[in-house]
């Protein structure tokens, strides 16, 4: 038999078309190749591969960053990227990468957002809590109502994504008052995402939690969330996403919040 009546395998073909067709697959796909063959590892490690799962304007974003963001490889700023938040813009924003898909994660942190009262020492003050991925979070000490409200321009997220906005926050075990319902908003563009009865702290009847409200949930960096709503970002749609949560019942004070800020993250 001669060589050429030898049929060829997937590791006979060419590293650079290797290249092509991992660049068009997944992140998780493309390390699921590399333990293939020594050339498809080469090809799974290459810069030319992780760049095209890279956002298009990172290195505008990491040129952002309080902190240099310090990488040898296209892959290995693409895993740090998708471990943990990296703080930009003087500390008010934070960004992360979808692990699956390389899509962003935004996060405002308090001091961008826009939240009634929070200039008046009687009411809210501005500290450090050691889990806070920002320098500063929002700390209420009583108020009335509640009003948090954030926006972000559209160009900084993923296109042809559907986003989800949600509120991150902490409740203290001296807490009161918080237990009432709101009511949250998502606009961009011509729509209008609305849920009422949402609580940041789960409502009780005879002792029990009422399993039909939208109460907070705990995420795994040990914050807890609530979902404001969600939208398509579709591309080149310009224009400002305004999120809100809204508690504005006047008959109880309310205290014992934590603010960390409001978080986009792609569905």
């Amino acid at each position: 038999m001669n060589e050429s009546d030898i049929a060829p395998t997937i590791t006979d073909i060419p590293e650079g078309c290797v290249m092509d067709i991992l660049s068009i697959t997944s992140p998780r796909d493309t390390c699921r190749a590399a333990s293939i063959s020594k050339g498809f590892k080469s090809a799974a490690d290459s810069n030319s591969v992780w760049e095209r799962f890279l956002p298009p304007d990172y290195s505008e974003l990491i040129a952002r960053a309080v902190s240099p963001v310090d990488f040898e490889s296209k892959k290995q700023l693409y895993h740090r990227l998708s471990e943990s938040y990296i703080v930009l813009d003087r500390g008010y924003l934070g960004l992360k990468l979808d692990r699956e898909s390389g899509k962003k994660c935004l996060m405002l942190g308090a001091r961008k957002l826009s939240i009634t009262w929070s200039d008046d020492t009687r009411y809210w003050e501005w500290g450090h809590v050691p889990e806070s991925r920002f320098a500063e979070v929002g700390i209420l000490r009583q108020v009335w109502w509640l009003d948090i409200r954030g926006k972000i321009s559209s160009g900084m997220l993923s296109p042809k994504t559907t986003y989800v906005a949600y509120l991150v926050f902490r409740i203290t075990r001296d807490s009161w008052g918080l237990s009432r319902p709101g009511k949250t908003i998502v606009r961009f563009g011509g729509a209008i995402y609305e849920k009422l009865n949402v609580y940041l702290q789960q409502p009780r009847t005879r002792g029990r939690p009422q399993t039909q409200a939208h109460s907070g949930a705990l995420r795994n960096d040990g914050w807890m969330e609530i979902e404001l709503g969600e939208f398509y970002c579709d591309d080149g749609e310009e224009g400002e996403v305004r999120m809100a949560f809204e508690e504005h019942d006047c008959d109880q004070f309310k205290g014992g919040l934590i603010v960390e800020g409001i978080e986009l993250r792609p569905k």
